[in-house]
């Protein structure tokens, strides 16, 4: 008779098994995709001191698509656009940084250009964005 009853009552219980069913399979799916979004880099443990700082660096990103077009920070730039932007950054801020990202496809000269323009440009630093997998040699 209890069996009924308690069957034709209201059920006052919360069954948390489906809530943690599901937040395993979520803790799970954001460890896997972790691992690919994190950028590899070279763990160390730095000294601590009371009197240091960060020095916030202006970084910008310049990309060469085959197709002959430049963008700027993910906006389309021209040559001249670029010049002005980058000659404004470094007037801003004397440490800046330049990435550049060039399509494997884009022709050496253009590469070339616009390493020439960053270095003219008196730009603190710059590196070439590359694909960190086995290099291949071009066919």
């Amino acid at each position: 008779m209890a069996s009924t009853a308690r069957r034709r009552g209201m059920i006052t219980e919360i069954n948390v098994t489906p809530l943690v069913d599901i937040m395993l399979v979520l803790l799970i799916v954001f460890m896997l995709t972790a691992h690919l979004i994190a950028k590899r880099v070279i763990e160390v443990e730095l000294p601590r001191a009371t009197t240091g700082a960060s020095v916030p660096a202006t970084t910008l990103a310049i990309t060469l698509k085959a197709d002959g077009s430049m963008f700027l920070n993910d906006a389309p730039v021209t040559g001249d656009g670029l010049r002005a932007a980058v000659t404004a950054a470094v007037a801003k801020d004397a440490k800046t940084q330049v990435v550049i990202a060039g399509d494997k496809n884009v022709q050496y000269g253009r590469v070339v250009w616009v390493l020439d323009l960053v270095r003219s440009l008196k730009v603190g630093s710059f590196s070439v964005q590359v694909d960190p997998t086995t290099a291949v040699p071009p066919p």
